[in-house]
């Protein structure tokens, strides 16, 4: 059967606009290709320095160090009263007897002095303990674990004698563990005894031989920590420490090492010489016979 030639210009005149309509369809949403992301800009000096500061906020806001740190590291703070000013060591009165500890520290290539004072008055049995380790020789050979300038440098952990096993350095010395004696504030120079924290030690007790060396007025961990002795010459070396390079668990990358510890009395004013500025002298019963005589006659 023909068909008819209007028919025929009828089917074909269908079938060319249901082709224009499916030219027209849009592709479905998820075949269209992703958008170009949009990058931030690069930020600026200023950002970067923004940055830089929050980061070194952060490491004084850290939360309490599992290794047997001081604790956590925090903000200077105004202390609630004022300090007492404490007495010049060129001025002590000449009959007076202190206790001091001698530190010999290798470091930079050489031997550095730092000398603490002690304060038997106010933590008995923590200094007792202190010089019974010193002149056992417990601390010879041991070596800085921890260093964050203007907050604190910490040595005194036995397991620091082992280069080998410094992802075990800072959590030694917790097979003794002395009383809280908390009387003393922290300032410049305060020498206090580490510890755990307050979660699995609420008494407070100090580790037994673990001790740092505070480089800031720090009113915020008062009366949390046993201190029991002040530097009172070497301070600037103390600084020094706490501004050398260090790892992610702020140890020293290189090692500063304990050489010794001597306990001395000392009476009478610790005398004053000029070397680069105002420090203080080793005192003078911590020297050797030839070194007594060497510093009266030159």
């Amino acid at each position: 059967m023909k068909i008819p030639a209007l028919l025929r210009c009828f089917v074909l005149a269908l079938a060319s606009a249901a082709s224009l309509q499916a030219q027209d369809l849009k592709a479905p949403d998820t075949l269209r290709p992703s958008p170009q992301p949009v990058l931030p800009a690069a930020p600026d000096s200023s950002s970067v320095e923004k940055l830089a500061e929050e980061a070194q906020k952060s490491l004084y806001d850290a939360v309490e160090s599992p290794r047997g740190a001081a604790g956590s590291a925090p903000e200077i703070t105004t202390p609630r009263a004022p300090l007492a000013p404490l007495d010049s060591p060129a001025e002590w009165e000449k009959g007076s007897v202190r206790k001091l500890a001698v530190v010999e520290i290798a470091f930079g290539g050489a031997r550095q002095t730092v000398t603490i004072e002690l304060f038997p008055q106010d933590a008995p049995q923590t200094v007792s303990n202190f010089i019974d380790r010193c002149d056992s020789g417990f601390y010879n050979g041991l070596a800085f674990h921890r260093a964050i300038e203007g907050f604190l440098v910490q040595t005194g952990d036995p397991l620091t004698a082992d280069e080998s096993a410094r992802e075990k350095w800072g959590t030694g010395g917790e097979d003794k563990t002395l009383p809280a004696e908390i009387k003393r504030r922290h300032r410049v120079g305060a020498v206090a005894m580490a510890r755990l924290s307050d979660k699995v030690n609420p008494s407070r007790r100090s580790n037994g031989s673990q001790f740092y060396i505070c480089l800031g007025n720090y009113g915020s961990i008062d009366m949390k920590y046993t201190v029991f002795g002040q530097v009172v010459s070497g301070l600037d070396v103390v600084q020094s420490i706490a501004r050398m390079p260090v790892d992610s668990n702020d140890c020293p990358v290189a090692r500063i090492e304990v050489k010794s510890i001597k306990i001395v009395e000392h009476k009478g004013p610790l005398e004053v010489q000029e070397v680069a500025g105002q420090r203080y002298e080793k005192p003078d019963s911590s020297r050797g016979f030839v070194g007594r005589m060497l510093h009266r006659f030159w």
